[in-house]
C-alpha cells in the first residue's frame, strides 16, 4: 500500500512539474505574432554605425501592445515607438517576455539615456531621464555589445518617421 501512495505521488508531481520543454516553450499566441519591417534604423557610435531592421509602433494601439507576448526578437531586429511630441517616457515589461535594452531618443535624434537588460515580465517602470519623442526595444545587451552610449546619433529611415537631424 506504501509503495502505491508512493508511486502515485511522483506520478502527480511529474505531471506537475512537466518536462524542461514544457516550461521553456513559448505560448502558441508568442510564436504566431510574426514581426514585421516597417523600416531601418542607423546608430552612429564612436566604433561603428549599426543598422536595425525595425518594426514601427506609432499608433495608440500599436504603442501599448508593443512587444508583449513576443518571443525573442530577431537578431539585428528591433522595435521603434513613435510618439506625437516629445516626453518623459515610461515602459513596463509585465507582459514582455523578453529581456530588452531600450533606448530612449531625444527629438533632435540623439541617444538621452538606455535602460539596459530590462527584466521580462517585471511590473518596475522603466523611464526616460529627458522628453523623448522615439523610443527603440532591442535584445538586453545590444547596447553593451556595440557600445552605445548617451549622446549616440540616431538616423531613422521610414518614410512614416520625420528625422530631425542633429
Amino acid at each position: 500500500m506504501d509503495r502505491t501512495i508512493i508511486f502515485f505521488a511522483l506520478a502527480f508531481v511529474t505531471i506537475a512539474c512537466g518536462s524542461p520543454a514544457d516550461q521553456t516553450s513559448a505560448s502558441p499566441e508568442v510564436s504566431k505574432i510574426p514581426f514585421r519591417q516597417d523600416g531601418s534604423v542607423l546608430i552612429v557610435s564612436d566604433a561603428d554605425t549599426i543598422r536595425l531592421d525595425v518594426e514601427i509602433a506609432d499608433t495608440d494601439s500599436s504603442r501599448a501592445r508593443g512587444l508583449m507576448e513576443r518571443g525573442t526578437l530577431p537578431p539585428a531586429w528591433g522595435m521603434l515607438f513613435v510618439f506625437p511630441e516629445p516626453e518623459m517616457q515610461s515602459f513596463w515589461m509585465a507582459n514582455t517576455p523578453t529581456a530588452l535594452d531600450l533606448i530612449f531618443i531625444r527629438a533632435d535624434s540623439t541617444v538621452a539615456n538606455i535602460a539596459r537588460y530590462a527584466q521580462p515580465f517585471s511590473p518596475e517602470p522603466v523611464t526616460s531621464v529627458a522628453p523623448s519623442l522615439f523610443v527603440l526595444e532591442v535584445p538586453a545587451g545590444f547596447s553593451d555589445e556595440y557600445g552605445l552610449i548617451a549622446g549616440n546619433e540616431v538616423i531613422i529611415r521610414d518614410s512614416r518617421v520625420e528625422n530631425p537631424t542633429p
